[in-house]
């Protein structure tokens, strides 16, 4: 059974953006398309509607080709529990207060049992000093916390 990964929107923003000058963006743009390509075919990816309505922000012609990106990617719901958890993340925190909507992304991931969260979100997610704070909150609260990682830290082996 392949394992399930929720895609945060850092991740489809990097698909979907134009190649940057800048060389850490491009780096990660490039990274991120080489984990599409090679490797996504061996999970069952996620989004939730909260990355929905986070790709429809800003420009239009931006938003359209993230909507391209999770087409035919399932769109998973916010349960209470999910509410709840991404409350308590920001209580205890583990997450800082402005940033609910980092907060809510694991807390969806680990309601719904994703074994993986994938995040260019170094800042407030997949970030060294945060991963055991999120991991305590999760746990305390009766879910498994999905393991937080990069496109980069999930290449596993490839054919090529």
């Amino acid at each position: 059974m392949k394992s399930s990964i929720y895609i945060e929107l850092s991740v489809i923003s990097y698909l979907a953006s134009r190649p940057s000058r800048n060389v850490i963006v491009a780096a990660r743009q490039a990274i991120s398309h080489d984990w599409w390509r090679k490797h996504r075919h061996r999970f069952n990816l996620r989004i939730s509607t909260l990355v929905e309505e986070e790709i429809c922000r800003g420009d239009d012609d931006a938003a359209k080709r993230r909507l391209s990106w999770v087409a035919e990617i399932a769109s998973l719901g916010i349960s209470d529990e999910a509410t709840e958890l991404a409350r308590q993340l920001i209580a205890e925190g583990a997450i800082p207060g402005g940033s609910a909507d980092d907060a809510l992304h694991i807390a969806i991931a680990a309601a719904q049992g994703a074994d993986f969260l994938l995040t260019w979100n170094f800042r407030h997610i997949n970030n060294a000093e945060t991963k055991s704070a999120i991991a305590r909150v999760v746990e305390s609260r009766g879910f498994v916390c999905p393991q937080i990682c990069s496109p980069e830290e999930l290449e596993g082996v490839s054919d090529d």
